[in-house]
């Protein structure tokens, strides 16, 4: 890898997502190598791709570079590559780009999407976890109108132009309201000689209520905001099987699409190594204690969605979402110094900031410790926090712009198939 020998200790960290990034940033300026590998080169805002998706932002609105994050600091080295195994016993990193010693290591690896073992479904639905799988999103949609023009098949029409979203979490609702609006104000004017109001919107939800991990009054309004969009919620049903035309559910629902998105749970992205039962437990995650050290060693670190760390509060682990990453990330960092300096490390605890999810124009919910509050000020709440979070200054005034153009003009003027999807998929088919 070409990475030179110092008398610092090596941290390496592997991942560039919020706790990556965080941890990387607070040992910048210290007495440490630090080597940061990722198979992108690239941080993405995981919050905004459903934008990405529905054609509300370009994907370089919510990317950034990673060198560029990180490059005024000295001793910190950044490799583009896929780590394939890690070696406990002789503190080695193995990749395709080679082999790599470290003295600390830090998983920080993220999550994957999480399909429970349907395979079939794996295959004949999108996922929406990285920039190219939004990409591909945004093309099937704008493919299937497309092909809905051409067809004489009612039927064909109607499965073309039928959404269904599997999981109620914050990604389904946000991108059932963002297609509900493109519905509303986009397809009509785009599609004129389409009935664009046969276009149905589903959510799937196996559980009794939305967003299950806000308040009951965050779901109820959360439900109430998507019913008068149009979209159509299901509770209390599961999907069995998708075999890229028919939805099997466990009850006697089915429903004929051709876009399935699933967002029914995500699980830890463990590495080779570090992938025992030993290590991991509930949703492929790696055990850690307070210290987010893992279980059996002292040098070894996991933070962010492949950390479970269990509270009093959080009996499955902390929440796999952005906030939790970036504490553990600068809290590990400056335990990471102490440690170094045989000095004592400080135990992390979670300070819970809230959760927030926005279902479209004007529309949000937003849970803080003390206060709940839903509508427009919760949209307003909601806007201010992500461009605060997201990384580089043309980033969030490239993101505002776009947004104020899309609130004034009722526009998504991001709905270009660069990447045809459709062909693109027939090609691996064969």
């Amino acid at each position: 890898m070409n990475i030179p020998r110092t008398s610092y200790p090596r941290v390496i960290i592997i991942g560039g997502g919020f706790a990556g990034v965080a941890l990387a940033k607070k040992l910048s300026k210290q007495e440490v190598q630090v080597v940061l590998l990722d198979k992108h080169n690239y941080h993405t805002f995981q919050p905004l791709l459903y934008q990405v998706s529905t054609g509300g932002l370009e994907p370089d609105s919510i990317a950034y570079p990673i060198r560029k994050v990180l490059q005024d600091f000295p001793n910190f080295y950044f490799r583009l590559a896929n780590v394939e195994y890690i070696d406990t016993t002789c503190n080695t990193v193995k990749t395709n780009i080679g082999n790599l010693k470290f003295d600390y290591l830090v998983l920080a690896s993220g999550s994957a999407t999480n399909y429970f073992g349907n395979s079939e479904i794996e295959k004949h639905s999108m996922a929406m976890k990285t920039i190219p799988q939004s990409l591909n999103l945004r093309s099937l949609i704008l493919e299937n109108f497309e092909d809905a023009l051409l067809t004489s098949d009612l039927n064909e029409r109607n499965a073309l132009m039928n959404f269904v979203i599997v999981g109620g979490g914050p990604t389904g609702v946000e991108l059932a309201g963002a297609l509900a609006e493109i519905k509303k104000g986009i397809l009509p004017k785009d599609y004129p000689d389409l009935d664009t109001r046969l276009a149905q919107i589903h959510i799937i939800q196996s559980g009794d209520r939305i967003l299950k991990g806000m308040s009951n009054k965050a779901s109820a309004k959360a439900e109430d905001f998507l019913e008068k969009l149009g979209v159509n919620i299901w509770k209390n049903v599961r999907v069995t099987k998708y075999n890229g035309k028919t939805v099997t559910t466990n009850t006697d629902l089915t429903f004929e699409t051709q876009t399935l998105v699933w967002a029914a749970g995500v699980k830890g992205a463990t590495i080779n190594g570090l992938d025992s039962a030993d290590f991991v437990t509930r949703g492929n995650r790696i055990q850690v204690n307070q210290y987010n050290q893992v279980k059996g060693f002292e040098h070894i670190f996991a933070i962010g969605d492949i950390a479970c760390m269990k509270t009093e509060d959080f009996p499955n682990g902390l929440p796999m979402m952005a906030q939790p990453a970036i504490q553990q990330g600068e809290q590990l960092g400056n335990n990471l110094l102490q440690l170094i300096d045989e000095k004592p490390m400080k135990p992390f605890v979670y300070k819970d900031k809230g959760s927030m999810a926005t279902i479209g124009r004007n529309k949000a919910v937003v849970d803080l410790k003390k206060y709940k509050f839903q509508g427009v000020f919760a949209w307003y709440v909601w806007m201010f926090v992500h461009l605060f979070f997201l990384i580089g200054f043309r980033n969030r005034m490239v993101v505002f712009v776009n947004w104020v153009y899309n609130y004034i003009r009722f526009d998504r003027e991001a709905r270009l198939i660069i990447r045809p999807f459709k062909s693109i998929h027939r090609v691996e088919e064969e």
